[in-house]
Parts: structure tokens; sequence; C-alpha cells
């Protein structure tokens, strides 16, 4: 899955549009009503995320509850979470590695954790 097909993607299930905040190619999804981040797409530099190889890689950070984080770090594709809390967030390689469904129910499982009460209830 990559950003578009993300963007696509959460623009049919919750009616959100990628915001630039830093005028780069670097793109946050947030909610609506409270604004809170549930995913932000980054292009980073693979060294800085200590992989192998030159030149940038697509990533999208997601909130998850810390028992589930622990695990899916030890899969490939999945890093701690690039300039974020690492125990509540994690990144996710947009390389295929991961299946496109996990990385759906991940964006899914983030937004519930960042909506606002009022909605959770």
């Amino acid at each position: 899955m990559d950003r578009q097909a993300i963007f696509d993607w959460v623009k049919r299930r919750y009616g959100s549009q990628p915001d630039y905040p830093w005028f780069d190619n670097n793109a946050v999804l947030r909610h609506e009503d409270n604004r809170k981040w549930y995913g932000v797409i980054l292009e980073v530099e693979r060294k800085k995320l200590g992989l192998n190889g030159e030149g940038f890689a697509d990533v999208i950070n997601v909130k998850a509850d810390p028992f589930l984080i622990g695990s899916l770090r030890m899969r490939e594709g999945f890093l701690p979470a690039y300039h974020m809390n690492k125990e509540r967030w994690i990144s996710i390689l947009l390389d295929g590695t991961v299946p496109e469904e996990e990385i759906r129910d991940l964006i899914d499982l983030s937004y519930g954790l960042t909506q606002s009460k009022k909605k959770k209830r």
C-alpha cells in the first residue's frame, strides 16, 4: 500500500484529507473534530530508519496498544516510530512488506484510539 492508496482509503472511510503542516512531502492524517493525529506519512532517509541502501522510504506512523507494538516490532516491515513516542506509536514501511488489509486495520485502530472521548461512547 502506498501513500496515495492510503489517502484515497482514508478519504472514503473517514472523510479525511492529508494535511501538509511542514510544506513538504510529509502528511498528517487528523480527525476533523479534535484535530488529533491518527496517522502521519513520512518520507525518511533509509539510514535514519536503520535500513540498508541509499535514498528514502515511505512510512506511516500509527498509534497502537503498547503490547501490540511490542509484537509487531518483531516482524518485518514494522519499525520503532520515527519521531514519535515509541511506546504508543509504530512505523509501518509502505514498501509492500505489510499487507494492505493489516495496514488498514492498524489505521482503524489508531483512528479509534485518537478520536474524541464523546465519540467513543
